[in-house]
């Protein structure tokens, strides 16, 4: 029997160092916020705006329903299992070791591609400050350093990683909060009636709301790492979630009731602080987005390489992945890879396109694991953590929520995604093949 204080591992041997069990309920909660509020928030409302003109906090309500039948999905699945890995382990044990290989390459891709988006958003408003930063080497230097510290706080520990990640979702919930106790107050119907948008479009604002809501389901990569997934986990994501939403449509309403022709600023939250605080206001918006980008990305770096260590643990990777570092007993090869390839999307790609691919990417991931639900409920497995009701209705929602968005999508976007697929079903062949291959000696 493992220590109560380490992840059981059927591969981990007697001598292999364990994952240390040290993300309690409420850093599991705390992961869940961070890992959802990151760059969104602070670009989004203008870009709703010009979308759903005043009526746009009604898209947070309704790209919300869809997203809470997906989270009540994940929610069951999760606390079925104590191992590390996500929705790549719940697809695996779903549809078999392809479609769990697949959901995890995709799942990589989403959080490398995001982890790149968000660096270029905190690099873009530190240079609001300091242009230098944003310039040339001085931008690569601060995208080198922002993702060195990361790695190196996440590789020394867990405990220090989920402690650190406590307090930046403080920190970066507080100004946002602190926007809508100064804005709400001074909602003005004028400035409302200046949203007026022609012809609304729905379905692209809340396709943008899926990439803003989404990412809840990376706080489940680490399981193996919780002191109670399968108790904690329902609590964590619906906890978290609600929270989000409340603090988005808070947000949202504060902007187009506070800042005229919203639409037509590319950092809406800094602009608003600036009508509320004058130029003062514009430098603690810009504080604030750097702050919201860094913990996420000390979040992503904490929770998202568990998806390489639980593939390489499974040997379905390259067994290097699956190394335990002797001394802090945290995924140190996992973690520097999945480092160097956000650094690496960062400096050579852009925020639109990383978010774009990311929030397309999100939704087959999401279907595979309401159509995992379907499959567990059939099997006569352990009773989860959490059983959700009218889960045979729930999870179809969640499902055709899902395909029809994908179905909305352009065809080069279809090419792209199925273009990652492939590169993905190409290393599960050799991963498979190298398998066969070391049996065989």
């Amino acid at each position: 029997m493992a220590p109560p204080d380490t992840a059981s591992s059927a591969r981990s041997g007697p001598h292999r160092p364990g994952l240390v069990r040290a993300i309690g309920r409420w850093d599991f909660t705390a992961l869940v916020v961070n890992g959802v509020i990151g760059s969104g928030i602070f670009g989004l409302p203008a870009v709703l705006a010009g979308l759903t003109g005043a009526w746009s906090p009604l898209a947070y309500l309704l790209a919300g329903v869809g997203m809470l039948a997906i989270v009540l999905c994940h929610a069951e699945v999760a606390s079925r299992f104590t191992e590390a890995g996500g929705p790549y382990l719940y697809a695996r044990e779903a549809f078999g070791t392809f479609v769990g290989v697949q959901a995890g390459w995709l799942s990589f891709c989403i959080r490398v591609t995001s982890m790149g988006a968000n660096l270029n958003i905190f690099t873009d408003y530190l240079t609001q400050i300091l242009p230098a930063a944003g310039q040339g080497r001085g931008r690569i230097v601060t995208l080198v350093v922002v993702t060195a510290i990361v790695t190196v706080i996440n590789v020394v520990g867990v405990r220090t990683g989920a402690r650190t990640v406590d307090l930046f979702v403080v920190a970066k919930v507080l100004p946002l909060l602190f926007l809508v106790l100064l804005g709400l107050p001074r909602f003005s119907g004028e400035v409302l009636a200046t949203q007026q948008v022609a012809d609304p479009d729905w379905t692209q604002a809340i396709l943008l709301l899926v990439f803003a809501y989404g990412g809840f389901e990376a706080a489940l990569i680490p399981a193996g790492e919780m002191k109670d997934p399968r108790r904690d986990s329902a609590f964590a994501l619906l906890a978290g979630t609600g929270l989000v939403a409340i603090i988005y449509m808070l947000v949202q309403a504060t902007v187009i009731g506070v800042l005229p022709n919203a639409a037509q600023f590319p950092a809406p939250v800094a602009a608003t602080f600036g009508v509320l605080l004058g130029p003062a206001g514009v430098t603690l918006g810009s504080l604030a987005a750097m702050l919201s980008t860094y913990a996420w990305t000390l979040g992503s770096t904490l929770n998202s390489p568990r998806i390489l260590y639980s593939m390489g643990e499974k040997r379905e990777l390259p067994a290097l992945f699956g190394r335990v570092h002797p001394r802090f007993r945290t995924p140190h090869v996992a973690i520097l890879v999945y480092a160097a390839a956000g650094l690496g999307f960062a400096a050579y790609g852009s925020f639109a396109a990383n978010a774009t691919l990311a929030a397309i990417v999100r939704l087959v991931t999401y279907g595979l694991v309401a159509a995992g639900l379907l499959v567990f409920r059939r099997r006569a497995l352990e009773p989860p953590g959490f059983r959700l009701p009218m889960a045979g209705i729930i999870a179809p929602l969640a499902l055709a929520f899902c395909v029809w968005l994908l179905s909305t999508r352009t065809f080069t976007q279809a090419w792209i995604l199925l273009a990652m697929m492939a590169v993905g079903a190409a290393l599960w062949l050799v991963s498979a093949r190298g398998a066969r291959r070391a049996a065989a000696v």
